[in-house]
């Protein structure tokens, strides 16, 4: 089944009838259509806080369970960098199993299942005593966060009307970056007191799992699934099919896209932190200092990226999808040149990464875009094969562009980490084109 077979499926009748008239004010929203878009920004919100807590306390909590003597210690940068890449491969197959159980069981159980997946081993990383049980944890943790995102999109692409989703896309993600606002709050507190660990911020990964109550008693299975599972009658269609020859193109494509700039992106968020710690000017503050100026620069970035996420809304708006997420990655090539192509102190360095940040809204764009791609029975498969299986490339990315910077400097490593936005241009630009962001 094609892409536009994905299409005109979005488009069909429901078997009861007609499809209403599409809202045209937030007056018009059907009860349903909110409790859709609340259960899915709630599991947005909650990925960003879980998925981020690491990233922000990996050099210290690895350095405790390694028992280094200091954070750069190769053999903290070395442990760090598996389990990052542990936690993108658990997010990549996350999204492919949780995908292909949410076109079988549903979008609402499946919501359910990924939250408590990811909130219970979140939790867990506070039990860590060795870094391999930190490893175990994040990697059980990705495949629930895996799993909601292509699940959390589906459920709103097949509820909330058309002309909207450019704008329900920024709006998600930008419940991805609170959740990653809270994260660098919490993470500021702790530096600021007198504990010995990190571990504890790990506790606030447990908070997800009271949502799950809710949602499984407000959101009921979308009317175009339960249609779709009508009609196929018990022939649903493999997730072979995505490389049949219809789907093939896209699905290829897809993988491109998300594998260069998800590659790109998360070595620039894990290894920012490490290098700024270790800026020349900042080698005569104290532990303490340096640890709260990661988390400001941390929260810089996340807090200018929601302005850009109604920046790409806005883009995709006036031209469409495609060319929005080129000129975003363009966007982001440009300020990775600038914040490493030579060498800057950290008042310097500062507003290139906020700048990185801004155009990182491109990536609430994929919510809304990747799953119409795909057929309805096919939908959460599809695109949350494609979308996570970029996070396999992210994880050997992660681990090699740390392997190419020397002890304390990662500069270089980042600068040719984001020329991955070059060819991620090309394969933009060669993707199809979703009717819902044409003139709408």
């Amino acid at each position: 089944m094609s892409a536009r077979t994905a299409s005109e499926d979005l488009a069909s009748p429901r078997e009861d009838g007609p499809p209403p008239r599409e809202a045209r004010s937030l007056r018009e929203i059907s009860p349903v259509q909110w409790k859709s878009g609340i259960a899915a920004w709630l599991g947005w919100f909650f990925d960003g806080l879980d998925m981020h807590l690491y990233t922000l306390v990996a050099a210290v909590f690895v350095q405790e369970l390694t028992g280094a003597a200091a954070v750069s210690d190769p053999e903290v940068k070395q442990a760090s960098s598996l389990i990052q890449a542990a936690f993108l491969v658990g997010w990549a197959l996350g999204g492919g199993f949780f995908g292909r159980i949410g076109d079988l069981l549903g979008r609402s159980r499946t919501l359910c299942l990924t939250i408590l997946t990811y909130a219970i081993f979140t939790g867990l990383s506070a039990a860590a005593q060795t870094w391999w049980h930190l490893l175990v944890f994040r990697f059980l943790a990705a495949l629930g966060i895996g799993g909601e995102w292509a699940v959390g999109s589906a459920l709103l692409s097949e509820t909330w009307p058309r002309r909207w989703r450019p704008w329900i896309a920024a709006v998600l993600q930008s419940g991805v970056n609170l959740g990653i606002l809270i994260a660098c709050a919490a993470y500021f507190a702790y530096s600021r007191l007198p504990l010995e660990t990190p571990r504890y911020l790990f506790l606030l990964g447990i908070a997800p799992a009271l949502i799950v109550l809710w949602i499984r008693r407000a959101v009921p299975e979308t009317d175009e699934w339960r249609a779709a599972k009508s009609r196929a009658r018990r022939r649903e269609p493999g997730a072979g099919e995505l490389f049949g020859k219809d789907a093939r193109r896209t699905t290829i494509l897809t993988i491109l896209l998300c594998g260069l700039s998800l590659t790109a992106w998360w070595a620039f968020l894990f290894w920012t932190p490490q290098h700024v710690r270790n800026l020349p000017s900042v080698a005569s503050w104290t532990h303490a200092e340096r640890e709260q100026l990661v988390s400001v620069v941390f929260f810089l970035v996340i807090l200018v990226s929601i302005g850009g996420n109604f920046f790409a809304g806005a883009l995709a708006k006036l031209c469409g999808y495609r060319k929005a997420i080129a000129i975003c990655f363009a966007g982001m090539l440009a300020c990775h040149a600038g914040a490493y192509g030579v060498p800057r102190d950290h008042t310097t360095l500062i507003p290139w990464i906020a700048g990185i940040g801004f155009f990182s809204g491109v990536f609430g764009l994929f919510t809304m875009y990747l799953p119409p791609l795909f057929p309805t029975l096919l939908r959460t498969t599809g695109a949350g094969f494609c979308y996570n299986i970029g996070r396999v490339a992210a994880a050997f990315g992660t681990i090699f562009f740390g392997l190419l910077s020397q002890v304390g400097d990662f500069r270089l490593a980042l600068l040719l980490d984001g020329s991955l936005f070059a060819p991620a241009i090309l394969v933009a630009c060669l993707m199809p084109e979703s009717g819902d962001g044409r003139r709408l």
